[in-house]
C-alpha cells in the first residue's frame, strides 16, 4: 500500500479548523492567503499520497478563495506546478490578466512561482491536485508556464488519460507496494508534461462563455458577502462589476436563475441554517430574518414557507428538539 496522510478538521475544535486548513494548504502547495464564507466552522478532508518527489492530494473542501500574493513568492517559493481536477463543483481564477473558469473533469493548473487567486462555489468541492516540481517537467521553463491560467479538459485526448490516472489512484493505493511510489510518480511527471505539450499546441484563447462563468461565479461570491445589506439591488451588483443590468441579467439567465431569486434563496438558507443551529436558539427569529437581509418579519415568515414547507419558528422548535435528543442518547451511550 502505498504510503498516504489523513487530514480531517471534523477531529478539531471547530473554531481551530479553518486555521489548521490553511495551514495544511500551505504545507501542500505554498503559503496562501486563504477565505471563505464558512471559515466559523469550516469542513475539510484531505488525503496526501507521496510518490517520489511528486505529491497527489483527494480532497473534498467547503467554499474557499486562495490568494498566492508577490510577497508570499517572495517570502517561499518551493516552484512546484499544481494541477487539479476537478471531480464537484466548480472554480474560477485568474492570474495577471488571464482568467478561466472551471467545471467538473476540468483540469485547473497553476504555478507556486506566480500570483493567482482561485475562487471555487458556494457548494464544497471534490478534487484530485498534483503538486509536481518545475524542474520535473521535460520542457522550457518559459514555455511550460505558457499553459498556466488555461483550462484543460480531462474528458478528451491527453487530459483524459491523466484525469483517468488520478481517479484510479486516489481510489485504490491498496494495490501497490510502497517501491511502486516513486515508478508512479515518473509516470504521473511523464503524462503532465504530455499534456504541457499538447496544451502548447492548441488554441489558448478561452471562449466567451467560459468568461461569462468566471464573471458570474465571482458576482455570485459578492452577493454571498452582502446578504445581510437591504440594499443589495440588481444595479448595486452591475455597478460594482463594471457591467449593465441587462448584461447581469443575462448571466444568470444563462442558469436558469434570476438575480432576485438567487438572492432570495441564499437569504433564505443562511437563515435556515442559522434557525437549525443549537448554538444560535438564543437569537431571535426576527433577528435571524434581518441579519440575512429580511427587515419585516412578516415577509419573511411567508417567504420561509414557501421554500421550507414550515414557518422559521417550527423549523427551529424541530432543530432545538432534536439537538435535546441526541444529546440525551449520548448521554445514555455513556452511561452504559
Amino acid at each position: 500500500m502505498l504510503y498516504e496522510s489523513v487530514f480531517k478538521t471534523a477531529d478539531l475544535p471547530v473554531a481551530d479548523r479553518f486555521e489548521a486548513w490553511t495551514q495544511r494548504m500551505g504545507r501542500t502547495h505554498a503559503p496562501m492567503q486563504l477565505a471563505s464564507d464558512r471559515a466559523a466552522d469550516y469542513r475539510a478532508h484531505q488525503r496526501m499520497i507521496g510518490l517520489g518527489e511528486v505529491t497527489v492530494w483527494p480532497a473534498t473542501f467547503d467554499h474557499l478563495v486562495f490568494r498566492r500574493t508577490p510577497k508570499l513568492i517572495r517570502q517561499s517559493d518551493p516552484e512546484v506546478y499544481h494541477l487539479s481536477l476537478l471531480l464537484r463543483g466548480e472554480g474560477a481564477a485568474a492570474w495577471d490578466r488571464q482568467q478561466a473558469a472551471y467545471r467538473v473533469n476540468d483540469i485547473h493548473t497553476n504555478c507556486s512561482s506566480r500570483s493567482y487567486e482561485i475562487h471555487t462555489g458556494a457548494d464544497p468541492v471534490s478534487l484530485v491536485g498534483v503538486e509536481i516540481p518545475r524542474s520535473l517537467v521535460a520542457l522550457p521553463a518559459n514555455r511550460a508556464d505558457q499553459v498556466i491560467g488555461g483550462r484543460i479538459s480531462g474528458s478528451e485526448g491527453l487530459g483524459a488519460l491523466l484525469a483517468q490516472f488520478l481517479v484510479q489512484l486516489a481510489s485504490d493505493t491498496g494495490s501497490y507496494q510502497p517501491s511502486d511510489a516513486p515508478r508512479l510518480g515518473t509516470v504521473l511527471t511523464d503524462l503532465v508534461t504530455a499534456v504541457f505539450a499538447h496544451a502548447l499546441d492548441a488554441d489558448r484563447l478561452l471562449p466567451p462563455e467560459t468568461h461569462g462563468r468566471t464573471l458570474t461565479l465571482r458576482i455570485k461570491a459578492f452577493i454571498r458577502r452582502h446578504l445581510g445589506d437591504q440594499e443589495l439591488t440588481p444595479a448595486r451588483i452591475a455597478a460594482a462589476h463594471h457591467i449593465s443590468r441587462s448584461h447581469l441579467y443575462r448571466l444568470f439567465q444563462a442558469e436558469g436563475l434570476t438575480v432576485a431569486s438567487y438572492i432570495r434563496d441564499q437569504r433564505l438558507e443562511n437563515a435556515r441554517r442559522d434557525l437549525a443551529d443549537p448554538a444560535l436558539r438564543a437569537m431571535p427569529v426576527h433577528t435571524v430574518a434581518a441579519r440575512w437581509g429580511f427587515p419585516r418579519a412578516a415577509e419573511f415568515t411567508r417567504a420561509f414557507r414557501t421554500a421550507h414547507g414550515v414557518p422559521p419558528s417550527e423549523l427551529r422548535a424541530r432543530a432545538v428538539a432534536e439537538d435535546r435528543a441526541a444529546r440525551a442518547e449520548g448521554r445514555g451511550l455513556s452511561a452504559k
